[in-house]
């Protein structure tokens, strides 16, 4: 075993990968416009294609595109020459990937592809390989040379394919002026998608489980509410079911303290004039803001008319796994 200074090579690789990287900025010109226009204009999706190490980048190219708001898929080009080529349709576009520009594989699909019509665009480290000039638009990645003191493993090449795919699936996201909303539909199940998605209603307490006491009830109304909804509150409403106020367990707390009388005492003489109500539609993150910034633990949901249709706790926020 070779004696190295792992720390010293560490650093080699990653200043010669970030100086491949900062060289790409200058070949950002007519080509890549035209990339993101044909993309743009294709009516069916991005299919992407790549041999070994650039396969693997261009699956995460296809990704990235998809959870931005281009639909794309990835296409193994050895497949594809044995049947998986059906999976391309003529409203598609393709996006071959090559270091060499040369790989059997790929050049392989050429003619089919030049035969049912679909524009190509490629990423290759070599401006004059037969992948980049059968392009409708060549995207240069080439680098001064490889990480790999061998200049055989694909390190500095890839690390600038895959630039070159993030620069393209970012320049299309805000042409097509996706927001954050779209990106949590692509991404349901995580928290950033319930973070985005989820709101008020959907996890609010509504119905029978609603706590309301009428404005004119006496105290122990109040305290047989809170006791059997178990939110440690309730909502208090006039005649017209119109929201009033709450009633707290810590309003209870001081009214003991202040020996009112839980019997005869009507609610109207122990709640403050409005309370902190939210609608249906808020997010259910923004809800968690307007609990912490207010130091309380429950919200109170209302409709247009200021009826009290659900009540949201702190615990629901959490259990849904927005925080």
């Amino acid at each position: 075993m070779i004696s190295s200074n792992f720390a010293e090579v560490a650093r080699r690789t990653i200043r010669m990968e970030a100086q491949a990287v900062d060289l790409l900025e200058q070949r950002i010109g007519d080509d890549f416009t035209l990339a993101c226009e044909l993309i743009l204009q294709c009516s069916g999706r991005v299919v992407v294609t790549g041999m070994g190490k650039s396969g693997h980048i261009g699956r995460k190219i296809a990704a990235t595109l998809a959870s931005t708001g281009t639909p794309s898929f990835f296409v193994h080009p050895g497949e594809a020459s044995h049947g998986d080529i059906g999976m391309i349709t003529e409203t598609d576009i393709v996006l071959a990937l090559s270091n060499s520009g040369t790989t059997a594989e790929v050049v392989t699909l050429l003619p089919l592809i030049k035969r049912m019509g679909i524009p190509l665009i490629s990423m290759t480290g070599n401006p004059e390989s037969s992948l980049a000039e059968a392009s409708e638009s060549h995207l240069d990645v080439q680098v001064p040379c490889e990480a790999c003191p061998l200049g055989l493993a694909p390190t500095t090449s890839t690390t600038a394919t895959l630039v070159m795919g993030d620069a393209l699936a970012i320049a299309l996201l805000e042409a097509r002026g996706f927001t954050a909303e779209d990106f949590a539909f692509s991404h349901p199940g995580g928290a950033l998608g319930r973070k985005l998605l989820l709101k008020v209603e959907d996890i609010m307490h509504s119905g029978d489980e609603l706590p309301q006491v009428s404005i004119d009830a006496p105290l122990r109304n109040a305290l047989l509410e809170m006791t059997t909804k178990g939110f440690g509150m309730t909502t208090v409403v006039n005649d017209a079911g119109e929201l009033q106020g709450v009633f707290t367990d810590g309003d209870l707390r001081r009214a003991v303290d202040n020996n009112i009388d839980i019997n005869n005492t009507p609610m109207c003489e122990l709640i403050k004039s409005g309370c902190m109500a939210v609608h249906r539609d808020l997010l259910a993150a923004e809800a968690l803001k307007i609990i912490e910034d207010h130091k309380i633990s429950a919200l109170v949901v209302e409709d247009s008319n200021h009826h009290p249709i659900g009540v949201l706790h702190m615990h629901d926020i959490l259990r849904s796994g927005v925080m």
